[in-house]
């Protein structure tokens, strides 16, 4: 069965690999693990040709002009990086970095008054500075729908890193009606849902917007799901700044409270690529701050309108809240 491009390269790194530079960590500390990030940029720049080419397209891209090795080798060290401070993060290890939060006060309002809100992030940067909120906001919760079977050795260790971490995650390969029900349930107990909305599955309604100057598809079925739950909508964006620095920015894109519902389902086209536009143009906003950040090693504008709908003009999906394809919701975070 076709793949899309993002799931078609194979997990970076084996079993055992892996397992050894978690020891490293765990038993010598971030400073030792971190001169390991040198042989795996290494190891990535020259064993792996189509992540290497992708990094210096996309580089050349967001620059305007050629990405030399040097600069791919650093995009490289950079995604590393971020996996390895995951390891860190989510052991509880906080306290190593230096987050800087913006943007706190609309996400405060929406948990003072006890309401859930749905966090859209992308592979821009790292998800895991959420992890920040616990120490600022003890006993908020934070659900993150993740595709357990993309990168399974890497998601096992980091379950087994923090189980109730992993208890709260809601499997993004499961049929899209349940991801959507555990959604629902989750907003309704006033907990934050995190996804990553820039990758399409294959198949999925998507729309075409405009980034970095050419025409990209982007996934409809998270925006569907906001407007069926009438969900607040944050954008959440985690960037790696270099050594243990990170910003998380939280900026407000969707109260149905203050920006009315959304239209019917038969005329929420229109609504759904205006949302995915906007978002579009933040998401390019942060990747020209921090190029760098950008962790889609593939061609992002390659994947072709034939492999899936575009341009969907309707929403009279059946079956349950903005699902109509059971592959739909099945994103990795």
């Amino acid at each position: 069965m076709p793949r899309p491009p993002w799931k078609r390269r194979p997990e970076g790194g084996t079993r055992g690999s892996i397992a050894l530079i978690a020891a490293i960590a765990r038993y010598g500390g971030r400073r030792l693990a971190r001169l390991c990030l040198y042989p795996i940029t290494l190891y990535f720049l020259c064993m792996r040709g189509p992540e290497r080419r992708a990094s210096r397209a996309w580089l050349a891209r967001v620059r305007g002009r050629r990405a030399g090795l040097w600069l791919a080798a650093r995009h490289i060290h950079a995604f590393a990086a971020t996996i390895l401070d995951r390891l860190f993060l989510l052991g509880g290890q906080t306290w190593r970095y230096d987050i800087r939060v913006h943007g706190l006060e609309p996400l405060a309002a929406l948990v003072d008054r006890g309401h859930g809100a749905l966090l859209f992030g992308s592979h821009l940067g790292s998800f895991d500075a959420l992890r920040v909120l616990s120490r600022q906001r003890p006993g908020l919760q934070v659900r993150i729908v993740l595709d357990r079977s993309q990168n399974p050795v890497l998601t096992g260790l980091f379950d087994a890193l923090d189980p109730s971490l992993a208890q709260g995650v809601i499997d993004g390969s499961q049929p899209g009606a349940a991801i959507a029900l555990e959604i629902q349930h989750a907003l309704e107990s006033g907990a934050l849902v995190a996804l990553l909305v820039d990758r399409a599955q294959l198949h999925e309604d998507t729309t075409t917007v405009p980034f970095l100057g050419r025409p990209a598809r982007f996934p409809l079925t998270p925006w569907r799901l906001a407007a069926a739950l009438r969900a607040p909508v944050l954008l959440c964006f985690g960037l790696y700044d270099g050594g243990n620095r990170y910003d998380l920015h939280f900026e407000p894109f969707i109260d149905p409270a203050t920006d009315g519902a959304p239209p019917p389902r038969g005329e929420r086209g229109r609504w759904l690529h205006e949302r995915v536009a906007a978002y579009a143009a933040r998401l390019e906003h942060h990747a020209r701050r921090a190029p760098l950040n950008w962790f889609n090693f593939y061609d992002f504008w390659s994947d072709s309108p034939d492999e899936a709908s575009d341009e969907v003009s309707s929403d009279s999906t059946p079956g349950g809240p903005a699902v109509r394809d059971r592959a739909a919701l099945r994103r990795g975070a």
